[in-house]
């Protein structure tokens, strides 16, 4: 039995009030209002709640990704596992599922309803609605993820609407995944039974969609940041609105997770108690989380923070067990195992030429944006030179590659990109959502391929390289998503690769590692390069790199 003695945050009463709270078992036996508590008692409130995480995207298995998230406060996450799914398919749901079992951290995993996320890549996997339905048949599934292929839902696509039904049939939320959608589409892609959106980027679409009745998930995350333009609806829909970060990388999670969003919006002016309802509560009842919420009889699921407006986290309570305290973690680091399906073999720089077919030198140019994954669409001129088309750096107009990681030699995509700035070098990456194939950016065709064989020859990972010689690697062996490094490691190690880059390149990007694995994903406006070709995801069909005529 434990007693401690502090300010209790009721988030069902709205009072804040001093408390003795008795554990027992791993539950809340007692709560008793008393007159005082200490003055470095400190709040006690519920535990924060990732509402949307791809785990993979900290390049951490969940086991690890736990040990770092709790210094932070953070108990549970809603963690769509698709980055793996697209990979290995259900086997790499199971996976994540039995590594999440080793941390008390409360993980609720989904079941991925877009593996792949459209026909125009090449995936590792393919789940059809019988393959979902087994999964969401599972009590550690408990929802079905993200409905990325919204065309599928407004055109009635069967294997769409069957993977939703299955999930009503089980009584398990749906989640939303429609940037941009608006008006007339919108309600009826929400009315098909999809309650939740995360990729809301204006405060006008945010507020639209959750005038339909839809929770509306505040995203921050190491790539897509929409919270200044989303903060305001929590004063307008508090019992609607949820934190999350969808992809953190784990120089970003080192820093903070679900308590930095809390920090942000108070300082915003927004109501305590409405804050704390997006980060702790809400999550739990719109997904029915097995996590505590500070009452009599629940789970000992909670945080001591030292003060209610920076929300510094003292201790981290899970099931009755103290998992962090004072910025340390108390999980130890668990390696996991290393599944994969990596079959690429080493280019040349010959297989990223890129011939000009119409002599123009006009091409369609992707427009990548700090702080975005949504990208842009421009026209512009490539360097020309013995037929080729090539990279035109003082432009900032890069070569972007596909390269298929599923088989053997098939020849790279090829396009241009806008928003790195790299003078020299190039990057490259297996984490390529969401197919995960290898997607680089460089200022010459040598630096391509050999920022490219890097990543192949460590059967995944990222990479840079300056062009002159000095080329780095972080290898990810776990489906070439996930290190099996102690997180904190590899935390370091990442930001040293990261800085290298922004400084020897140079790049402009804030994150460009997590910028660069957005370029292929086709179903987020409004042009990306998958394996397959140029994709303009407006007209939802490839299109041609080079413009005929001037």
């Amino acid at each position: 039995m434990y007693r401690t003695v502090a300010h209790l945050v009721n988030l069902h009463t709205r009072r804040i009030y001093p408390a003795e709270i008795t554990i027992e078992k791993g539950c809340i036996r007692h709560i008793r209002e008393v007159k005082s508590a200490p003055d470095d008692a400190g709040y006690l409130l519920p535990g924060f709640v990732d509402a949307h995480v791809h785990i993979e995207s900290s390049m951490l298995p969940p086991a690890e990704f736990a040990r770092m998230a709790v210094v932070h406060g953070t108990v549970a996450t809603v963690s769509d596992p698709h980055e793996i799914a697209n990979v290995l398919g259900t086997e790499g749901v199971q996976f994540m599922l039995d590594d999440a079992r080793r941390v008390p951290v409360k993980f609720c995993f989904g079941a991925p309803s877009c593996v792949p996320a459209t026909g125009f890549e090449t995936a590792g996997a393919v789940l059809d609605a019988a393959d979902v339905e087994r999964l969401l048949e599972n009590p550690a599934i408990g929802y079905l993820s993200e409905m990325m292929n919204f065309p599928g839902v407004l055109h009635g696509d069967a294997q769409v609407l069957a993977k939703i039904a299955a999930a009503k049939r089980l009584g398990k939320p749906v989640d939303g995944h429609a940037p941009g959608l608006r008006g007339a589409d919108a309600q009826r892609y929400f009315a098909a039974g999809i309650t939740t959106d995360h990729e809301c980027f204006t405060y006008d679409e945010g507020r639209e969609k959750a005038q339909l009745g839809v929770h509306i998930l505040i995203r921050e995350g190491s790539a897509a940041r929409n919270f200044e333009a989303l903060w305001p609806l929590l004063h307008e829909f508090p019992g609607q609105i949820m934190f999350c970060s969808d992809d953190k990388h784990p120089d970003d999670l080192l820093r903070g997770h679900i308590d930095r969003l809390a920090a942000r919006a108070v300082a915003k002016g927004c109501d305590l108690f409405d804050t704390l309802r997006a980060a702790c509560l809400n999550p739990v009842q719109h997904y029915r989380l097995p996590v505590g919420l500070l009452r009599e009889g629940d789970p000992a699921d909670f945080i001591r923070v030292s003060d209610l407006t920076d929300f510094q986290v003292l201790e981290t309570w899970i099931g009755g067990a103290c998992v962090a305290e004072k910025g340390v973690t108390h999980l130890p680091h668990q390696p996991s195992g290393t599944p994969n399906q990596f079959a690429a073999l080493p280019k040349t720089p010959a297989d990223f030429h890129l011939p000009s077919k119409h002599g123009t030198g006009i091409v369609r140019i992707i427009r990548a944006r700090d702080g975005e994954i949504v990208t842009g669409s421009e026209e512009g001129h490539a360097h020309m030179q013995d037929g080729r088309l090539l990279p035109y750096p003082a432009h900032d107009v890069l070569k972007i590659a596909v390269v298929n990681r599923y088989a053997p030699d098939v020849p790279p995509a090829i396009g241009f990109v806008r928003g790195f700035g790299l003078q020299r070098g190039a990057l490259a990456s297996s984490v390529a959502h969401d197919s995960h194939n290898i997607v680089a950016v460089g200022a010459d065709d040598v630096s391509l391929c050999t920022a490219v064989n890097a990543v192949i020859e460590a059967r995944g990972g990222i990479s840079a390289t300056d062009g002159a010689g000095d080329t780095r690697v972080l290898p990810l062996p776990i489906a070439g998503l996930m290190s099996n490094a102690d997180g904190y490691e590899l935390a370091q190690t990442y930001a040293q690769l990261d800085t290298w880059t922004k400084e020897t390149l140079p790049c402009a990007l804030r994150a460009p590692f997590m910028v660069l694995s957005f370029l292929a994903l086709p179903v987020i406006p409004s042009l990306k390069m998958t394996d397959l070709g140029l994709f303009d995801v407006e007209v939802f069909d490839f299109t041609q790199v080079e413009k005929f005529s001037r």
